[in-house]
This record gives structure tokens, sequence and C-alpha cells, in this order.
């Protein structure tokens, strides 16, 4: 868990401000998914967080300012493994470190028993992460090959969600340069585009599927998707940085700014047999068996995670009933 405590190096009373969006969180550490098993840091009681959303490209020494309960501003930044969001409460930890059902990064899972993993999958394939008989998530991955190193890198640029029927679309559209006021994330649903207005907290509600629902939590680049009573899924879209192209090897180009998605999930009535490379790990009897000592804890087998495609549902681990999904449509979303 990264952590920023209160401390003269991160908090003073400076003039040093720059840009920022700061917006309430939802307390999704404080739903019933985060027990005490699967909480790794306990957050101050009664806390008022906040979500920092640090605007374009910064450095490391980034700082922004926060409320306090008391009333007074301080000033704190990002870790450095999550420099662009980060929950704080004048002190700053990865939202994938600690709230269960998130993915962030080159990519990073935080699973429901609240242990940090990484799957890398591979470069333009998907694979599934949830599935369950009425509900089949399927994620594809970019990536970028570091020639200089050998290494090869990917990340979340779409998820494929297959219910009742329907097939929705979330991911990140490719940008060469980043431009923090165009907003980079698509939403369709059945091949149809989803038109939200482009303002913090529209709305859209689909006519065609009771429950279902895309809402800006920014103006651009933020939504929540959710299906009343089955998920809800919130998708940032985020650029790889310069400096964490530096720092990390990433081997960024001036021709793709690698635009990816951060996302959040949230699962309702999922059934004991659920499989996915998240999906696993909400069954009751799911036994962790990587080394979570581990820097970075690798989860492999993509071979059995591996779908012919965004929406397919023949990932060797598939435990979606398409039949049943479509015939218990009405009771599943109600």
């Amino acid at each position: 868990l990264c952590l920023a405590r209160r401390s003269p190096a991160i908090i003073n009373g400076g003039p040093r401000r720059r840009r920022v969006v700061a917006v309430l969180v939802v307390a999704l550490a404080l739903s019933s998914s985060w027990d005490t098993a699967s909480a790794q840091v306990a957050p101050p009681d009664r806390s008022k967080y906040t979500t920092v959303v640090a605007k374009g490209y910064h450095k490391r020494d980034y700082e922004i300012t926060c409320t306090t309960d008391y009333g007074a501003a301080c000033y704190v930044k990002c870790p450095a493994r999550c420099p662009n969001k980060c929950l704080a409460y004048c002190l700053t930890f990865c939202m994938c470190d600690l709230i269960p059902g998130t993915s962030c990064g080159n990519p990073s899972f935080t699973g429901a028993d609240g242990n940090t993993f990484y799957f890398h999958g591979k470069k333009d394939e998907s694979f599934c992460l949830v599935s369950d008989e009425q509900l089949h998530i399927n994620t594809r991955f970019m990536g970028n090959h570091n020639a200089e190193s050998g290494r090869d890198f990917t990340w979340v640029q779409a998820l494929g969600v297959t219910f009742g029927g329907h097939k929705l679309y979330v991911g990140a559209r490719r940008a060469a340069e980043w431009d923090e006021d165009e907003d980079h994330v698509v939403v369709a649903l059945d091949g149809e585009p989803v038109d939200v207005e482009p303002a913090k907290n529209a709305r859209w509600v689909s006519k065609a599927v009771r429950g279902l629902s895309v809402t800006r939590t920014d103006a651009v680049n933020a939504v929540t998707v959710e299906l009343a009573g089955v998920f809800s899924i919130s998708a940032n879209a985020v650029p790889i940085t310069d400096e964490d192209s530096r720092v990390h090897s990433y081997g960024k180009t001036e021709r793709d700014s690698l635009v990816h998605l951060d996302v959040g999930y949230q699962f309702h009535g999922l059934t004991a047999g659920v499989d996915g490379v998240l999906g696993q790990t909400y069954r009751p009897n799911y036994v962790n068996k990587l080394d979570i000592a581990a820097k970075m804890p690798v989860m492999g087998g993509a071979d059995k995670y591996r779908s012919s495609g965004l929406f397919a549902t023949d990932c060797a681990v598939s435990r979606f009933n398409r039949s049943a999904a479509a015939d218990g449509y009405t009771s599943f979303a109600s």
C-alpha cells in the first residue's frame, strides 16, 4: 500500500497551486465488499475523502490541495505509482491497492480478497475478466514494445460486457497526442453509440434495456456504466505521460499517447461458480495461490482466459449460459 502521510515534505502552506479537478468520492472502500479480510490498511474513521485527478502532464512533485475536517487547506501529492489519480484526506493511496474490484495501469487488479496482482495478457487480444451464468466481461489489451529493453507492456483498452442478449462496449479512443479537454471514452450498446452530454453528472438512460445508465463523473474521460442490481463499472481514460514512460521504460513515442482505461467494478448477485481473471476472486471459497509477498505477483494461465473476440464467451473457464441469460434477464435486471 502506497501512503503519503502528513509531513513537511508534502504538506505546507506555500502558494504553489496548479490546475486540478477535485471530485467527491463514492466511498467504495466502505462498502460491504470491503471487510477486515480484504482491508490491508484501515483509513481514518469518519474521514471525508476526495478523489483527486491531476490534469495534464506533470512531474512527480506535482502538488494538490484538499480540505480537511478542520476546514484548513493542506498540500499533498499522489504517490508515484498512481500520479494522475488518487484518494486524498491529506494522505494519499492508490485506489488500485485498496479497493476490491479495480484495475489500473500495466494492468494490475485488486481482487475481492483485497490482494493486488498483475495479469499482462497480450497486445490486441481479449481475455475474460468475469464469467458467470448471466454475465460475461472480456477485456481487450493494447500494448507497446520497447525495442531498447525488449519488453512488452499492456494496458486495458476496452471492455466487452455481454448480458441478456445485449452487448455493451466501453473503450478508450486512441490519440497521438493527449488533450485533457477532449473525450477519449467511447460507449456503445449493441453497436449503437451512446451519446452523453459532455458535462459532469450528465446521465443517459437506455430505453431498450431497463436499468441501464451511463453517467459522466467528469465532463470528459470519466463515466460510470450501471445495470441496476447487476453491476456498476467506472471507467477513466488516461494517457501514459512522458514521465511515466521515462521512469518505467514504456517506450512511448510521439505517435501514440497510449490512452487506456483505469476501471473499477462493483457486482451484485454473482454466483458461487463465477470465474475469470478477476471473477474467480469473488467466489466464496476462493483461495489465492499467488505469492502476495512478491513485489509484482503475476497471475499466469493466459491461455485459459483467452477469448476469440471482445464479445466472445468461449474462454476455457467460461460459465456464461446464453439461454439462461436471455430467459432470466427480466428478473436479472429488476
